[in-house]
């Protein structure tokens, strides 16, 4: 009888054990979806080597091809990431080739009133690569937020020549280089030094 009653004891106590084991694998199992929530995403690379996306030598201005693309292609890629992701904010950089620009900038002048919208992109004037970065990155920031991303928070950088499509850091070259020509979107998750 009391062997009966030690094994009733033991047979309780794993059926105890068993259904913390299950409570620990759905809390593990809810841990590892709430991480992969909260990492950053793959990046969305516009770039130019097809020939579609294309930007006029030293401007900013996008073509309808490009337009067109952020629209349909882009923006629903974004809006699945953000369904997905918790973002805190979107980096959106322009990289440009070594080339170089002969002009003065009026960025310094301007760029705070075309980020806030109240002119156009296409007023600003780059003086270098890192200002013609800087305003293709604008441009798209700007064209993403019409098609329906205003609650997200868009930042836009300059990468000017300086890394290569392979993430390298560039070697000096002033030649034209359409494949180094691009747009890099990158989603960022929250964390404490983000701001």
């Amino acid at each position: 009888m009391i062997l009966c009653l030690l094994l009733l004891l033991v047979l309780f106590q794993l059926q105890k054990i068993n259904q913390e084991l299950q409570e620990s694998q759905k809390i593990n199992q809810e841990l590892q979806k709430e991480n992969k929530r909260l990492q950053s995403a793959s990046p969305i690379v516009i770039d130019e080597t097809s020939g579609k996306f294309r930007f006029k030598s030293g401007s900013a201005e996008l073509n309808p091809q490009l337009k067109n693309y952020i629209l349909t292609k882009i923006t629903p890629q974004i809006k699945d990431i953000l369904k997905a992701r918790e973002i805190d904010f979107i980096q959106v950089i322009g990289n440009t080739d070594g080339e170089g620009i002969n002009q003065n900038s009026n960025l310094d002048r301007t760029l705070e009133i075309v980020a806030q919208g109240t002119q156009s992109v296409s007023t600003l004037l780059a003086g270098s690569n890192a200002d013609l970065g800087l305003m293709r990155a604008l441009a798209v920031v700007q064209e993403l937020q019409t098609t329906g991303l205003q609650n997200i928070e868009f930042r836009a950088y300059s990468a000017a020549q300086l890394y290569l499509p392979n993430g390298l850091l560039a070697p000096p070259n002033r030649q034209a280089d359409e494949t180094r020509r691009r747009i890099e979107i990158r989603f960022i998750p929250p964390g404490v030094n983000n701001k």
